[in-house]
């Protein structure tokens, strides 16, 4: 297991972010998190290609996708769609290591993430030519998380060696929850999806971690996680939406940290509220949540990190700045002295 630097416990974006412009959301997002955990963006009103499934496209090692009615699809051959979710991940980062450079940041100890689909969101999500899901056909999901796996790993690879930075991974898993609950639907009703066992949802998301070839976490805005299968994974922290948890996450949450591992809390909206938060309010929430897991407050400084709620795509670009602003002053606040808020 992987140990997170310092600044991961402090602040972070998701990952998508408003607008079509990447040079101008990379040197606001450096800009505000360079002592916290800067991140390359995911700019999903371009459209196809540029949003977390079609990210994919451009990580996937031998397997190509197409568009389809209700999503996207495996498809046996590179076409448009692929060469347009590379060409579109290629600007992001060249976009990422402008702002990079422009703040003097090259050759640093700053640490930077990047984001993809997790494994089991992927084969959730993804049809086969058939129409199912890919997470329905077990042959189908092995050579999915091989390929993603592989493909992230050199993304993270290429780069830290831009950069010359230390880059962390995010597996986005939206549809966790549900695909472990057997509450995916089918084609039909005739056509069920039945649960993805627990051991079988490890053994995808330590392939992934052991590929990454660096420190991970998994974020999900769903409700519902799993903690226990979480903890006896090999992801080093799990970045949540903090207005999803209820009292039967906390055992959960306090047995992923005692085990040594970090936890990001998502308090910030994801879009402008009618009457803007300070930064002790927010820092505030995120003791509401840490005091209710049985740990003092100093003991959990550098374990505890604060983002958004969930992505940005549908915020103002204004509301998206201030939100990671206040995301890393009330990290900050916490990490200097959280018995003081």
């Amino acid at each position: 297991m992987s140990v997170f630097p310092p600044s991961f416990a402090k602040a972070s974006g998701i990952g998508s972010w408003p607008g079509i412009k990447p040079r101008e959301a990379a040197e606001v997002v450096v800009g505000e998190l360079a002592d916290g955990l800067s991140h390359i963006v995911e700019l999903p009103a371009r459209g196809v290609g540029a949003d977390m499934l079609g990210r994919a496209g451009a990580l996937l090692i031998d397997v190509a996708i197409d568009t389809v009615p209700r999503g996207y699809r495996v498809v046996t051959r590179p076409g448009a769609v692929t060469r347009r979710a590379a060409s579109l991940l290629e600007e992001d980062m060249d976009a990422l290591e402008e702002a990079w450079e422009v703040a003097g940041l090259r050759g640093g100890d700053r640490v930077v993430k990047v984001q993809a689909p997790g494994p089991i969101t992927l084969a959730a999500e993804l049809e086969l030519a058939n129409g199912h899901r890919a997470i329905t056909d077990p042959g189908a999901v092995r050579d999915l998380t091989a390929s993603l796996a592989e493909g992230v790993a050199g993304h993270r690879a290429t780069l830290a060696r831009r950069l010359e930075t230390p880059v962390v991974v995010q597996f986005d898993e939206p549809s966790l929850p549900q695909a472990l609950g057997g509450r995916l639907t089918g084609v039909t009703a005739l056509s069920p999806v039945a649960p993805l066992d627990e051991a079988v949802a490890v053994g995808l998301l330590d392939a992934c971690v052991a590929a990454a070839g660096g420190a991970t976490l998994l974020h999900s805005c769903a409700s519902g996680l799993p903690w226990k299968m979480l903890q006896d994974s090999k992801i080093d922290a799990v970045s949540v939406d903090a207005g999803t948890l209820v009292a039967a996450d906390l055992d959960g949450m306090a047995g992923f940290l005692e085990s040594g591992r970090t936890i990001v809390l998502g308090v910030v909206p994801s879009s402008a509220p009618e009457r803007r938060p300070s930064a002790e309010e927010v820092a505030a929430a995120v003791v509401a949540v840490t005091d209710r897991l049985g740990f003092g407050r100093s003991a959990l400084r550098d374990r505890i990190g604060v983002t958004p709620a969930c992505g940005l795509a549908g915020a103002t670009p204004e509301w998206a700045r201030l939100a990671i602003g206040l995301a890393r002053k009330a990290a900050e606040a916490f990490a200097d002295d959280p018995d003081a808020i």
